[in-house]
C-alpha cells in the first residue's frame, strides 16, 4: 500500500518540485497539499496522510505551531525541511522537541536540479519516516533549565554543587578506584535530538564519568544542538575542538561533517576530517571502535533510536574488548535499526526503555 504524503509549503515552486519526485515513486502517493501551517492542520484531520513534509517559515501559521497543533489532534509523522544555518538548527531542534520525527536541508538548488540523489534520499526518508513508533502521541515539553526552580528528583546532585566547566583542562585521571566504567559512549540518529535530551538533562551535575556523544548531523546543526543541551543540562555538554578533554560531567559531541576519536594517553578526543568512503560524519563506529581501543572494558556504550546499523561495528568491538553494551528498546524508538541491529547480532548486555536509561546509567556508573 502506497505512502500517503501532505505536502507544506509556503512556496508554490517547492510543493511542485517535492511533490514530483514523491510521485516518481510507485509506493508514494501525494494525497494533497498546503500552503501554511492553517491549511496543514486541516488537511491532516481530513485527509489522514502517513506522512507530512513540513516547512517552518510561512504564513498565518508556521511549521512549528503546526507540528504541535498535528500531534495533539492528529498524530502524524513529520518531515521538517530546515535551512542549513545556526538559526534553521535552532527552529529545527524547536520542531524536534514539538514532535517531528525527523528533517532534511531544504535547498532549493538541489530540489531545482534533475538529481537522482535528491529523490532517492527524499524518498527513502518519507517511507522510513512512514514506519516511525512515535505516532501515538506527542512527546512532553522539556523542562528549560530554571537553577532556582528545578523539580526534585532521585538524580540531583548535592545542594550546592557547581555546574563543571566545560572550558577547563583539568585532566582526567583513569585510575580512580575501582570503577568499573571510564567512559560513556552514546551513538543515535534519528530520533536522537529528544532521546539524548531526555538522557541527559536527567544526569545530575557530579555525573562521575565524561561523556562522548554521536549524532548524525549537519556540520552546522551540532554547535546549535550542543548550546541546546547545555542549556537544559545539569552535566555540561559542548561541541567537541581537536584536544578536548575527557572530564567527568562534560559531555562531548562529535561536530558535524568530521570524525571524533578518544585518545586515552592523553585523555583527549581527536577530531578528524570527515572521510568521503563514510557513509555518516560524524560515524558512531569510529568513535565507539577508538573508545574499544582507548579504553577497553571500562566503556559503557549506548545505542539509542536511529535508521540503520552504525554502532553495530563499533560495538562489535567493544564487546571484545569486554565492554558494557546497551540498546534503547523498540518500544521506546522512534525509528527501530541500530539499537536492532545491535540487538540481533548479540552484542546488547541490556535492553533498555528510554524512560528508564538515566536512572540505569547512574545505577551502573
Amino acid at each position: 500500500m502506497a505512502v500517503k504524503v501532505l505536502v507544506v509549503d509556503d512556496s508554490g515552486f517547492f510543493r511542485r518540485r517535492v511533490t514530483e519526485i514523491l510521485k516518481s515513486d510507485s509506493s508514494i502517493a501525494v494525497v494533497g497539499t498546503a500552503s501554511n501551517g492553517r491549511e496543514a492542520v486541516d488537511k491532516v484531520a481530513e485527509l489522514k496522510p502517513d506522512v507530512v513534509t513540513m516547512d517552518y517559515e510561512m504564513p498565518v501559521m508556521d511549521g512549528i505551531t503546526a507540528v504541535r497543533q498535528i500531534m495533539s489532534s492528529n498524530p502524524t509523522p513529520v518531515l521538517m525541511f530546515s535551512s542549513l544555518t545556526h538559526e534553521g538548527a535552532r527552529v529545527t531542534l524547536d520542531a524536534l522537541e514539538a514532535g517531528a520525527i525527523d528533517f532534511l536541508p531544504k535547498n532549493f538548488e538541489d530540489i531545482s536540479r534533475n538529481s537522482d540523489k535528491i529523490k532517492r534520499v527524499l524518498c527513502e526518508r518519507v517511507k522510513t519516516v512512514s514506519r516511525s513508533m512515535r505516532r501515538a502521541s506527542a512527546p512532553a515539553p522539556a523542562a528549560r533549565k530554571v537553577p532556582s526552580a528545578r523539580p526534585a528528583s532521585t538524580l540531583t546532585q548535592p545542594r550546592g554543587a557547581a555546574k563543571p566547566s566545560g572550558a577547563t583542562n583539568k585532566p582526567l585521571s583513569f585510575n580512580r578506584g575501582s570503577a568499573k566504567h571510564k567512559l560513556l559512549a552514546i551513538g543515535t540518529s534519528t530520533g536522537g535530538p529528544v532521546a539524548l535530551q531526555k538522557v541527559l538533562t536527567e544526569l545530575p551535575a557530579n555525573f562521575p564519568t565524561p561523556i562522548v556523544l554521536i549524532q548524525h548531523m549537519p556540520a552546522t546543526f551540532t554547535n546549535a544542538f550542543a548550546e541546546r543541551l547545555n542549556r537544559m543540562c545539569k552535566i555540561t555538554v559542548k561541541e567537541a575542538k581537536d584536544g578536548d578533554r575527557l572530564q567527568p560531567g562534560v559531555a562531548l559531541l562529535a561536530p558535524g561533517g568530521k570524525q571524533m576519536m578518544v585518545d586515552s594517553r592523553g585523555g583527549t578526543v581527536k577530531i578528524l576530517p570527515g572521510d568521503e568512503r563514510l557513509n555518516y560524519k560524524p560515524c558512531v563506529d569510529v568513535t565507539f571502535g577508538s573508545a574499544a581501543n582507548a579504553f577497553g572494558g571500562k566503556v559503557l556504550a549506548l545505542v539509542l533510536t536511529g535508521m540503520g546499523a552504525d554502532g553495530r561495528d563499533g560495538s562489535r568491538l567493544l564487546k571484545s574488548k569486554g565492554a558494557t553494551i546497551w540498546a534503547q528498546d523498540q518500544a521506546s524508538c522512534v525509528i527501530y535499526g541500530m539499537p536492532m541491529a545491535v540487538v540481533n547480532d548479540n552484542l546488547a548486555d541490556a535492553v533498555v526503555s528510554l524512560d528508564d536509561i538515566s536512572a540505569r546509567l547512574v545505577e551502573a556508573i
